[in-house]
């Protein structure tokens, strides 16, 4: 079987059978198309190489790609070459001949100090509703539709920093995601993983209920929790753009993404004394080793607490 057709193939076995999201779909195709180009998609994929791999990732750092995008693509195509084993097209995967040295990835999750945090947190609260004339029918409507977008704002800035999710997750969330009484929220996570997330604090909670009852006042079709000027579901472009914008409001300088927001609450759990495998599980993370990331930063504030306040700095006596 040709590559092209191989990967074609398993795009759509793979994805049938697995619960992934689109997005993720997505990448993998991009990835198998990259590699398509590079190794020649009409060569047969049962005379598929292990060196042909190992020039693969070569061309990939010479084209000076990060250890990260390297990692991610070879993945993709470990998945790939062990489907086809499990069907029966391979004999054996070419990846036990690979030997590969990636590098180490180096970046650190990039989050906002607790001054910038706050300043987001309160512009997004301070904003006054906004009467928007696209795709309205009448005062009442354009009205009722500027209290919820003012409310929606403040809502995906609680929600992203309350909770820590994900900005796909909260795009993804659905009216009955919520259960109000409780605090809580279902999110379906990253890899198909359902995990619960409470809004633990009351003037969270009530932001939450604020926007659900201005939520239930709009008129569409659509189940998703978090709606568009379209009154459709608000796609992750359109948080990102709803934190730009209240970023550049609140006077913060420097990108901020809404993927920050998470990065923020987790560094700050830690600095408080949250246990590790807590914030695991309040992340969602499937491996702990994904959580340590953020011990590096709070390693940074223990040690400088600790060159201010450490009681050795007080029994010191002059020679």
């Amino acid at each position: 079987m040709q590559l092209n057709h191989a990967c074609t193939d398993f795009l759509s076995g793979y994805f049938s059978t697995h619960d992934r999201s689109a997005k993720t779909k997505a990448a993998y195709e991009s990835d198998l198309l990259q590699f398509q180009a590079f190794a020649g998609g009409e060569n047969e994929v049962e005379s598929l190489a292990g060196t042909t791999i190992e020039r693969f990732a070569a061309d990939l750092r010479q084209n000076r790609y990060s250890p990260a995008s390297i990692r991610r693509k070879i993945v993709v195509l470990k998945v790939f070459c062990g489907y086809w084993v499990r069907k029966g097209l391979l004999t054996e995967s070419p990846f036990w001949r690979v030997k590969l040295s990636i590098g180490r990835i180096e970046q650190l999750p990039r989050s906002l100090t607790e001054r910038e945090m706050r300043a987001l947190l309160s512009r997004a609260a301070q904003n006054k509703p906004i009467d928007l004339q696209n795709g309205q029918t009448s005062t009442q409507e354009r009205l009722v539709f500027g209290r919820y977008r003012f409310t929606r704002n403040l809502a995906l800035i609680d929600i992203l920093f309350a909770t820590g999710m994900r900005v796909g997750e909260a795009s993804t969330l659905n009216l009955d995601d919520f259960f109000e009484s409780e605090g809580m929220f279902k999110i379906k996570g990253k890899g198909g993983r359902a995990r619960l997330a409470f809004a633990v604090d009351e003037k969270s909670l009530q932001i939450q209920k604020d926007h659900l009852r201005a939520r239930k006042q709009i008129e569409t079709e659509s189940s998703a929790l978090f709606l568009n000027s379209s009154r459709k579901r608000l796609s992750t472009q359109g948080i990102a753009n709803v934190v730009a914008q209240l970023r550049r409001e609140a006077g913060i300088e420097r990108h901020v993404t809404p993927h920050m927001l998470r990065h923020t609450v987790a560094t700050l759990l830690l600095q408080n004394g949250v246990d590790i495998r807590v914030v695991q599980e309040f992340l969602g993370h499937a491996s702990i080793a994904t959580t340590q990331r953020y011990t590096h930063i709070s390693k940074e504030h223990l040690i400088a607490v600790l060159q201010k306040r450490h009681p050795s700095l007080n029994l010191r006596t002059e020679a």
